[in-house]
């Protein structure tokens, strides 16, 4: 259940300081010191349920193929079952999102956390017993996914009532440290368990989910959305967030930059896999890759609220735009493991101070009411879009070759920078 999209008004300061060219539009004050936001109880919780559910899914995801395969299914197969997922998330996404700024959110969260507890439960038990049937696991993976997809949406209306406006940036960047924590510890975490026995992992995710329903229930903040009068027809509902998300500048701006990096990121992350493993690199040292990856994500994401409070939002945005591009040129003429893990973990420290950015402002442009269905418009578009990156690196590596597709990246990444530098400045005087 991925959180990290906690995106709302048009109230608050600009986070931007430094007095900008005579062309820009004059800079806002900055966002005044916070206390951490961890010193706030309910917020400790908050992150704590998206760590525990993380290693969780983490720790379970990546050994159910194995499980599958080890049943005597073919790969093909096993593989449906994480496609089939993920569409069903990415379906009840945006349904998802309107009954989250209908209803409380608390109990959404906690509510959908139990479904997925009892979900993974009866995978567990069947491998457990021995009786793995594949349309048992289709449906209890897609299930998951549905419950974690519902849990997001309500999550992401969460922010703003946890803590003030001046915290958002700390809270923001702490919630994506721990995502990128999670990535690096919950893989390990899942290998260790598989080897004690295949179920373990699965009984560890079930566990995960009960324990995010408790810590969920535990928050005291009421998160019901704000709303004048009754709500308007399920189908209007559906289709003021995305009509939102058009209307306003600045959050088109987001879905296209985040869009383009998601899936620009994800073809070269898979290029660097593919190529490495045209090299002969062992399944370890293509492992190597992520891990640096990851602790780049990690590090970037720690830094990213202390970067926010002291270089203007505008120069974050384009100039991280502009490093990826040589970053993704270097990628072209890498040939060995440790370059491109050293490379993407480049990337991965840039992208967490514009996430930090883009989600700040996006949170003070948007009313309480549409803070889920613009958080799920935004998600569904990022994720939409990465789903094709993996097949399409791997098309693309296979007609014309790693150093074409890297090329074709940085190329991409020049036109996606070009585009942040028309827009950034009016899109920060919009949302300030």
């Amino acid at each position: 259940m991925d959180e990290a999209e906690e995106i709302s008004r048009p109230l608050g300061p600009d986070l931007s300081r430094d007095p900008p060219p005579p062309s820009s539009p004059p800079p806002s004050p900055p966002l005044p010191p916070s206390p951490s936001p961890f010193r706030r109880r309910d917020f400790a919780l908050f992150w704590t349920a998206g760590a525990v559910d993380g290693l969780g899914t983490c720790a379970s995801s990546l050994f159910l193929p194995l499980i599958l395969l080890g049943a005597g299914y073919a790969p093909g197969l096993a593989g449906l079952v994480a496609s089939v997922a993920l569409v069903s998330g990415l379906v009840v996404s945006p349904v998802a999102g309107v009954f989250a700024d209908r209803r409380p959110r608390r109990p959404m969260m906690y509510g959908s956390a139990l479904v997925a507890a009892a979900a993974m439960g009866s995978v567990f038990a069947a491998v457990a017993l021995g009786h793995v049937v594949l349309v048992h696991v289709l449906v209890a993976a897609a299930v998951e996914q549905a419950a974690s997809a519902t849990y997001g949406a309500a999550a992401s209306g969460t922010i703003r009532r946890l803590v003030p406006p001046e915290g958002y940036p700390r809270a923001i960047g702490y919630l994506q440290a721990r995502d990128q924590a999670v990535q690096i510890i919950g893989p390990t975490l899942g290998g260790v368990l598989y080897q004690l026995a295949r179920w373990v992992p699965l009984l560890a995710d079930a566990v995960s989910f009960l324990l995010v329903a408790l810590l969920s229930k535990a928050i005291r903040t009421d998160l019901t959305p704000g709303r004048d009068g009754p709500p308007p027809a399920f189908a209007r509902d559906l289709a003021e967030g995305l009509r939102f998300v058009c209307a306003e500048p600045f959050l088109r701006f987001v879905v296209v930059w985040t869009a383009g990096i998601n899936a620009l990121l994800g073809a070269l992350y898979f290029h660097a896999v593919f190529a490495s493993h045209a090299q002969g690199a062992s399944p370890s040292s293509i492992g190597l890759i992520l891990t640096l990856a990851g602790v780049g994500g990690l590090l970037g994401a720690l830094a990213a609220p202390w970067l926010v409070a002291r270089v203007p939002a505008a120069r974050i945005v384009t100039g991280a735009s502009w490093a990826m591009v040589p970053t993704a040129a270097g990628l072209a003429f890498a040939s060995r493991t440790w370059a491109y893990g050293l490379l993407l973990s480049g990337v991965s420290l840039i992208v967490p101070a514009v996430a930090v950015v883009l989600q700040t402002r996006a949170v003070l442009v948007t009313p309480d009411r549409l803070l889920a269905r613009m958080g799920t418009v935004l998600g569904t578009a990022g994720q939409g879009v990465a789903v094709l990156a993996p097949v399409a690196a791997g098309v693309l590596v296979a007609a014309y070759g790693g150093r074409a597709v890297a090329l074709g990246c940085a190329g991409a990444f020049a036109g996606l920078a070009l585009y942040a530098t028309a827009r950034a400045g009016l899109v920060v005087r919009e949302a300030s």
